[in-house]
């Protein structure tokens, strides 16, 4: 093999990589994977902050700010 040859499938290995790590943006199909994770995330977040022991928690320490001597 020449070093012609090599050159060229070298180049060609470089370019397919670059074209391969590209991204040029999502696709609708990933734009709706994310939307669905994100939903629930938010879901899980609203059940774990509406929860009994964190809500006694966030109450507890608002009340300690709002009485504290200055």
């Amino acid at each position: 093999m020449g070093v012609g040859m090599a050159r060229r499938i070298r180049d060609w290995v470089r370019g397919m990589a670059r074209r391969v790590r590209s991204d040029n943006g999502m696709t609708t199909s990933e734009y709706a994977v994310g939307t669905i994770a994100a939903c629930a995330f938010a879901a899980v977040l609203y059940k774990v902050v509406t929860s009994q022991p964190v809500m006694s928690a966030l109450q507890s320490l608002l009340k300690d700010a709002l009485d504290a001597k200055f």
